[in-house]
């Protein structure tokens, strides 16, 4: 039943695997060295998926500034008999918005069907037959007279790339432990730059004074250690893939920030209705004072009126004589 099932599968996939056995061989006729090959293969990869990631980030933007709302809503529907309008009006909101509460790990997983399909692509260009009781080497997936055909076939299935045969994993039986050291840090690597990623997402939350929301932060944490299993069990050269293509979710990441996509508070003027009495500050011009008309002479100002200083009396007592009044004195 799981053998039906995982060539029903296969067979579906099969044009895709060609097509990129087609184009590692493609890129190994210019630069003949595999990991540079699967450099270029991972390149192309991430163009096809750098839409979903753009669309990824404007939805955490979204979520990180619907948090106010989403715990009004937790507190309104409280109590596990209002569960389920809690979740009708959180999708609800989540649709007005446009937002999606695990759209930050959407890039992540979509990942994990390109492992798929390049780890078979790697495991058929190591494919190996047995003929006449020797074990021969016949790679698939690529064009029969390419040269990295003619490469396999001549080192029996090795893809070697500075020194490193890339079809090994962690734990495959290596020549020393000093040999098995790089294999290791490919795993360590791939993980250690998932982890900035969502740093490098966080950290800019923080700056904008949003929060994430909880699941999401719950998925960034467990999701590199669950991939950190897959990285020991699957060969070096898609544990590259994961290192280069984790390495330009980055950088498209770092030019959306520049770009000012993960601003929250980005296109908000845009959702307030018509006549509304919401003002944001931001997009408030500042009121200037109005300008006095050059050249034109400014008006007196007015002094205080002075009181007039009472006028003296013009009336003065005539002063009499003195003969004149000793003689009224001698008559008496």
């Amino acid at each position: 039943m799981i053998g039906s099932l995982s060539h029903s599968v296969g067979s579906v996939f099969q044009p895709i695997f060609h097509a990129f056995g087609w184009l590692l061989a493609f890129f190994y006729g210019l630069i003949p060295n595999y990991a540079i090959a699967i450099a270029l293969l991972t390149i192309v990869i991430m163009g096809a998926l750098t839409p979903f990631t753009i669309k990824s980030t404007k939805s955490m933007a979204a979520m990180s500034r619907l948090q106010p709302e989403i715990k009004k809503l937790q507190v309104k529907y409280k109590g596990a008999e209002n569960r389920a309008m809690l979740n009708e009006e959180l999708m609800r909101l989540y649709k007005e918005e446009n937002a999606n509460p695990i759209g930050g790990c959407l890039p992540v997983l979509l990942q994990a069907p390109f492992l798929f399909m390049l780890y078979s692509v790697i495991k058929g260009l190591a494919n190996k037959v047995l003929v006449r009781g020797k074990l021969v080497s016949l790679p698939r997936y690529i064009p029969v007279h390419s040269k990295m055909h003619d490469n396999l076939v001549a080192s029996g299935g090795q893809i070697k790339a500075f020194g490193m045969d890339l079809n090994l994993k962690l734990f495959s039986i290596h020549s020393s432990f000093l040999a098995q050291i790089p294999f290791a840090l490919f795993v360590v690597a791939a993980v250690g730059l998932q982890y900035f990623q969502m740093a490098q997402i966080n950290n800019r939350n923080v700056k904008l004074g949003t929060k994430m929301p909880s699941q999401q932060l719950a998925m960034q944490r467990f999701l590199p250690l669950i991939f950190a299993f897959f990285y020991m069990a699957i060969p070096a050269a898609v544990v590259l893939y994961m290192i280069i293509s984790t390495g330009i979710r980055i950088i498209t990441q770092g030019l959306m920030y520049r770009a000012g996509l993960m601003d929250p508070h980005r296109g908000v003027e845009k959702k307030l209705p018509a006549g509304s009495d919401d003002v944001i500050e931001a997009e408030t011009p500042a009121i200037e004072a109005p300008k006095s008309a050059p050249n034109k002479p400014k008006p007196p100002q007015s002094q205080p009126r002075k009181r007039p200083a009472p006028k003296p009396s013009t009336f003065k007592p005539q002063p009499q004589s003195r003969s004149k009044a000793k003689r009224k004195r001698k008559a008496r």
